[in-house]
This record gives structure tokens, C-alpha cells and sequence, in this order.
């Protein structure tokens, strides 16, 4: 025996487990820790998705343990009486189990989580209504929550925009959602832009994410739009997450291999668009898929604004970076069909411009707007030439946006987790030209 020591057997593998967790990875020490956010018997992780036409149905997806193989969510429309409850709709649930596989990833692991995901659409819902609803089954059920449907007219709206948040998500993310919320709590929707999360196997870090927005997510419907980091890496690059289709459900109105990740939602005017730029950038097979889809999808809009959303900007801030598959595919269809806004992330830093690259004549604009934007703490430097496409940028900022559609005129507003207004301009429509861009 080397030395002696008065500590437990227990102590010294505390301490052993201290001093290996400075010297190996995280993956890798992070195996042996417990997950805080196991499932139980308790509906968590509720949440509202858009749907295709969110005047008239509602999405709504929950987890449990396995021991909840039957559920239900209720529904009806709102009113003071508490009495009224009991005459709520109910509906059973469609469940699907995600298994705990320690072998899909050698370097990220599950945690031994085995839960069931359990889904709903409200359909033939009136519009511009508020509903109250519930999820769960038997002695164990949520609180009540509610939602507003959209209008079936062209009205004014909000919605909120996110770029990546993907690291520090219950941390530092946090801040930012519920400072956007805080802002504007009736927003129609919220878009992702990818990045959910850094590691999409991890159920740890899906479980922050949903933490971090709390019972803003089963408020207020949520749009994600897949990145990089929400596929999967190795042998199973090309593989999405297997969280998201299980905890989002999406519009499958996109091409086929690609449901819920590739998709449109019609909301009081606007076409908004998800596109799933990762497979346009690895497979020559998708990438034909999306951008015949896209064409249909801009030439049949009966919406005044198009609102696209997606995770590989079509120009980066990054010299280091150039997303030529996505540009070349996509910025043609966006210029022919005038698609407003183009909203990104992936890069960790925020730029926005509407000057149109390549450009044909000096100085020429596109019709299209060009938002690159971060909302979670992971940043990036960029080190782009002033004469490019940027008209504002900033680097080591955590941002939100809050954009509201108005009639013929669309306003963006974006914000610092600081609560500062950073940038600000209105788009308004111009018959026969492209929009008029006034910075505010």
C-alpha cells in the first residue's frame, strides 16, 4: 500500500471521478452523470408546433416515462368559469416510444433514457380564438394552458426569431426566450433557426432547452428549422435527431424523406417556410427535392409576405465559409418569386443586408432581406470586408428579433439579451417594385 487515508471508500470515488472529469472529455465523463431530466409518469417537455394552417388546428406534443402508454390531451375554449372544464374535449394521444440505444453514439450517450412521446392536432379549431388545454392520463395530468388560434384574415401580427441557441441552454439561453417573451407575449410563432441544440443524441441538453422556455413553448406555437448540429455525426451524419420528429409536430407538407423538416405554415398573410438546409448541402439528391418543392411552393402563395427560414445563410459573415450549394440553388427562386425575408444562423454572429451578391451593378439591391442572428451564448469572430453584402453586424452579442406584419408594411426589431434595442428597419411592399427599406 502506497499510502494511508482515514477517508471512505466512497469518499476517494468521489474524488477520483473530480479528477478525471479535468482530464477527460466531457462526452466521455458526462456518461457516468446522472440526467436531471429523466421522464416520469408527469407530462413534460409540452409544447405547441405550427401546423399548416394554425387558424384552424393546433399541434401539441408531450413525454412521459414508459409507464404512460395510453394519454389524452383535453380542449376548450376559453372562458372564466373554472366549473367549465369538465366539459372539455378529450382526445387520445398518438404515442411512439424512443428508445435508449448506448451504441448510437460512441462519444454521446442517451443516459439510459427510454421515454414516450405522445401528440395531438386540434383540428377544426375557430379562428383567432382562445382555447385552454391540458395533456396527460389518469392521475396525472398538466395544468391548464392557453393558446390563441391566428385569424383567417390578413391582420397584424408578431412573431419571434431565433438564431442558434444550441449551447448554455438553460444557463445563459434562457435569458433571451424569456426576455422575448417578456417583450411580446401574444407572438403567433417563434422561429428556430437551427442549432437547437450542440449535441442532437444528448437528451440532457434537449431537456435544457425545453427548461429554458418553460411554459412559453406550450403557449406559443414553435417553428424550428433543423441545422448541422440537429443531424447526426460519424457513421450517422446524414441521420436526424432522433428527439425531433418524436417531440415536434410539424406541417408534412414538404418533400418526401424530408417531413418536419422541410415545410410551410400560412399565418394571417404570411407564407413561412422551413427549409432543411443541412441535407441541401450533402446530398445532391435532396438538394433537387427542396429546390423543386420551393419553386412550387413560392409560385402557389397566396400570402402577401414570404418568410423563409433556415440554417446555412445563403451569404455567410465568414470568409472562412461559403455556402455556394444554397446560393446558387435558392437565391435565384428567392429573387424571381421577391420572397421578403430570409432569416439564418449557423455562423454565431449577426449581420443583416439586402444588397444584392453577386452584384451585377454596383450598388444594386435585391428585393430579399438577409438576416444572419445568434441567440445562444456559443459567438464567433467575422472578419468580412465593409463592401459586401452587410448594412449592420456584431459580433460577442445574444440576440433576439421581434418582427410584426402589418397590412403592406413589415417591421423588425432586434434585441440584446440586455434588453436593448440593436437594430431596427421596416420593409414596405411596393407595387411592381421591390420593397422599400427604411432603417429606424
Amino acid at each position: 500500500m502506497l499510502f494511508k487515508t482515514n477517508l471512505s471508500r466512497k469518499t476517494l470515488s468521489v474524488r477520483w471521478m473530480m479528477c478525471f472529469s479535468l482530464i477527460l472529455p466531457y462526452t466521455v465523463f458526462s456518461q457516468y452523470l446522472e440526467n436531471p431530466y429523466t421522464p416520469g409518469q408527469a407530462p413534460d417537455r409540452i409544447n405547441l408546433t405550427v401546423t399548416q394552417d394554425p387558424a384552424t388546428s393546433q399541434a401539441v406534443t408531450w413525454r412521459t416515462s414508459t409507464a404512460i402508454s395510453t394519454a389524452f390531451a383535453e380542449i376548450i375554449p376559453a372562458n372564466a368559469n373554472p366549473l367549465s372544464v369538465k366539459d372539455a374535449v378529450r382526445l387520445t394521444a398518438r404515442t411512439e416510444t424512443v428508445a435508449s440505444r448506448d451504441d448510437f453514439y460512441k462519444e454521446i450517450k442517451w443516459r439510459g433514457v427510454t421515454a414516450n412521446y405522445h401528440s395531438v392536432v386540434f383540428n377544426s379549431l375557430k379562428p383567432n380564438t382562445l382555447y385552454s388545454y391540458r395533456v396527460g392520463s389518469g392521475d396525472h395530468w398538466s395544468e391548464w394552458f392557453q393558446f390563441r388560434t391566428a385569424s383567417d384574415k390578413h391582420e397584424k401580427f408578431s412573431f419571434l426569431y431565433f438564431g442558434d441557441a444550441q449551447t448554455g441552454l438553460f444557463s445563459m439561453w434562457s435569458k433571451v426566450i424569456r426576455g422575448a417573451y417578456a417583450r411580446m407575449p401574444g407572438v403567433k410563432a417563434m422561429l428556430h433557426a437551427g442549432d437547437l441544440v450542440n449535441r442532437d443524441s444528448n437528451d440532457e441538453e434537449w431537456g435544457e432547452w425545453f427548461a429554458a422556455g418553460s411554459f412559453i413553448h406550450a403557449t406559443i406555437p414553435n417553428m424550428p428549422s433543423p441545422g448541422n448540429h440537429d443531424y447526426g455525426r460519424g457513421d450517422f451524419d446524414k441521420d436526424l435527431s432522433p428527439f425531433w420528429r418524436a417531440q415536434f409536430t410539424l406541417p408534412e407538407n414538404g418533400p418526401k424523406g424530408l417531413e418536419e423538416t422541410c415545410y410551410f405554415s400560412d399565418i394571417q398573410g404570411v407564407r413561412f417556410i422551413s427549409l432543411d438546409a443541412y441535407m441541401v448541402e450533402e446530398t445532391d439528391e435532396y438538394l433537387e427535392k427542396e429546390k423543386v418543392w420551393m419553386d412550387s411552393v413560392l409560385s402557389h402563395n397566396p400570402n402577401s409576405w414570404t418568410v423563409v427560414v433556415f440554417h446555412h445563410p445563403i451569404f455567410s459573415t465568414k470568409t472562412t465559409r461559403d455556402n455556394k450549394r444554397m446560393r446558387a440553388t435558392f437565391k435565384p427562386l428567392f429573387d424571381k418569386y421577391k420572397v421578403d425575408l430570409v432569416l439564418q444562423g449557423h455562423d454565431h454572429t449577426y449581420a443583416r443586408g439586402m444588397k444584392n451578391i453577386p452584384m451585377e451593378k454596383k450598388g444594386e439591391t435585391s428585393g430579399t432581406m438577409y438576416v444572419v442572428s445568434v441567440s445562444g451564448p456559443k459567438m464567433t469572430d467575422h472578419d468580412v470586408a465593409t463592401e459586401t453584402w452587410m448594412d449592420k453586424s456584431a459580433v460577442y452579442t445574444q440576440l433576439y428579433q421581434v418582427i410584426t406584419v402589418d397590412k403592406n408594411k413589415l417591421e423588425y426589431r432586434a434585441y440584446t439579451s440586455a434588453d436593448e434595442l440593436f437594430d431596427a428597419f421596416d420593409l414596405v411592399k411596393r407595387k411592381g417594385k421591390n420593397n422599400k427599406l427604411i432603417e429606424r
